[in-house]
């Protein structure tokens, strides 16, 4: 916790609309690394100690005041006058106040803690009244200094001259000025220019030609004052807190093979010895322990990994899941807000949702956890050193009690009891001589075995086609037709008595002719 010999507020301006993001979502509550952005010159303020964190926002602000309700005091700048207007928006928020006053702002999110520190002690040591933070960026406001090292004024770039543009040092914006500076100044800047807006920079000028010491104090990284309008400086941003992330967790012990591929959230833990593969996304509130393995191409979501847990290769994670100790997770396998014992191993092409698992319980390649019945989600519970076969599906609710076995390839709904086996699949049927008899693709038939095709084949006349359309048949005579119907008695039913033998054949032989021959 800091210490300080006068007391210190500071106000946070954030009140900017963000057009040039071109999204509905206020440009503060875009996210970096996990948090919003306005969460980051929040957090730097607070490792101060601040008697007073005032924060102020333009209408429309109530995303941003319930995403970070009770870490600060929210004021609104009704209309958007510039940001002298915005500090004189928060001079009720800060009444009754004595001391030093540090203004930021919400989307410059790589500012520092340390910096700020360094503001301060620098302003202490040199009994300063106003103290400019300057770095060698690409901004309007060129700072001119004295003899002595002190700030003389701040020069507009389109004012400057040709030899004034050639000065590196410019002003971020970031001041620490005294209570009395502050409002004695404020209260005589007008807004008479083109846009018709108040400009905090003019209290620089006027401290300094009313004779208040003014000093200045440079970045040793440039990066820290980085302000975030649009979406590429947003990304330019993200990737170099992720690299400070990376960069603390490396000195902590975390083996990362490849940091520039590894993207770390602000509020994930991880333990020492721990190997990062490249290629991972860790987010959220995610803790791994000591000795964790995360191979290749994995997704960790708000989850705990204990000590000597392993996953991967394209492994995820989803949230709410909490991994025991030398828990193993294979290759493309899903879990969700599933907690899994000791020793569990889930192998690869496998889903666990919804799942209270126990202590060295193992799931085979391709296994299921079937949570969902299309309207609500259900729990599985498993057993101590439950085995599940490959290709199994668990439906939930069920449970599998310790020590039980699923037989691979079950569909399992109904609970299975301590030590049994749960075979829950068809009977298997062979037929024998069906490829021989299946067409091939094309639907041409298949080639006769060699001893067929070398046997010589009768060759029989080939019918004549018509043109004609087809007329009806002849009718045959009846001796043959005699013999055809007995052939066809024979397999189907007895033959009638001798005695009635010709009738009977007529008879039938009669009736059925003419419709054969349609």
């Amino acid at each position: 916790m800091a210490v300080h010999s006068v007391q210190i507020a500071v106000l946070v301006l954030a009140a900017g609309q963000g057009t040039r993001m071109r999204s509905k979502t206020a440009k503060v509550l875009h996210q970096i690394a996990g948090r919003p952005m306005l969460s980051y010159p929040l957090a730097a303020a607070e490792a101060l100690d601040p008697d007073r964190l005032v924060v102020v926002v333009g209408p429309g602000a109530g995303e941003v005041r319930e995403e970070f309700g009770g870490r600060a005091t929210f004021v609104d700048q009704l209309e958007q006058k510039g940001t002298g207007h915005a500090v004189l928006s928060a001079r009720k928020a800060l009444s009754g106040f004595s001391g030093d006053v540090l203004i930021l702002y919400g989307d410059t999110p790589l500012l520092r803690p340390e910096t700020l520190l360094r503001m301060v002690d620098f302003k202490e040591k040199r009994r300063a009244e106003l103290v400019v933070l300057t770095a060698p960026i690409d901004v309007p406001g060129i700072v001119m200094r004295d003899e002595h090292g002190g700030v003389a004024r701040i020069v507009e770039a389109t004012d400057a001259t040709p030899e004034e543009l050639t000065i590196e040092e410019r002003n971020t914006g970031v001041y620490l000025v005294s209570w009395d500076l502050l409002w004695s100044t404020l209260a005589r800047v007008g807004n008479d220019n083109a846009q018709g807006e108040t400009y905090l920079t003019t209290i620089v000028e006027m401290a300094v030609a009313e004779g208040h010491r003014v000093e200045a104090v440079t970045l040793d990284d440039a990066s820290e004052a980085l302000g975030v309008n649009t979406r590429v400086e947003l990304a330019i941003a993200a990737e170099a807190v992720r690299k400070r992330i990376n960069e603390r967790h490396m000195r902590e012990g975390v083996t990362l093979v490849d940091p520039a591929n590894t993207y770390i959230d602000a509020a994930v833990e991880i333990g020492p010895d721990t190997l990062i593969e490249p290629g991972c996304v860790i987010q959220g509130e995610s803790k791994l322990g000591e000795g964790v393995h995360i191979k290749p191409n994995c997704h960790i979501e708000s989850s705990v990994l204990s000590d000597g847990t392993v996953i991967g290769p394209s492994a995820h994670l989803r949230p709410d899941c909490v991994l025991g100790r030398n828990v193993r997770i294979g290759n493309f396998v899903e879990v969700k807000n599933s907690n899994l014992g000791d020793g569990c191993k889930v192998d690869h092409l496998s889903y666990v949702g919804d799942a209270d698992v126990g202590e060295g319980v193992s799931f085979g390649c391709g296994s299921i956890v079937v949570n969902y019945d299309g309207i609500a989600k259900h729990r599985t519970t498993v057993g101590d050193r439950a085995f599940v076969g490959c290709n199994s599906n668990l439906i939930a609710p069920v449970t599998l009690e310790p020590d039980s076995f699923v037989a691979a390839g079950s569909t399992v709904t109904h609970d299975v009891p301590e030590q049994s086996l749960a075979v829950a699949r068809a009977r298997q049927r062979n037929v024998e001589g069906w490829v021989a008899r299946r067409p091939p693709k094309g639907g041409a038939p298949k080639p006769a075995p060699a001893d067929e095709r070398s046997a010589p084949k009768k060759r029989t006349p080939a019918k004549k086609k018509s043109s004609r359309a087809p007329s009806r048949k002849k009718r045959t005579p009846a001796k043959k037709r005699k013999s055809k119907t007995s052939s066809r008695s024979k397999t189907t039913k007895k033959s009638p008595p001798k005695s009635s033998g010709k009738r009977s054949v007529k008879t039938s032989a009669s009736r059925r002719a003419p419709n054969r021959g349609r």
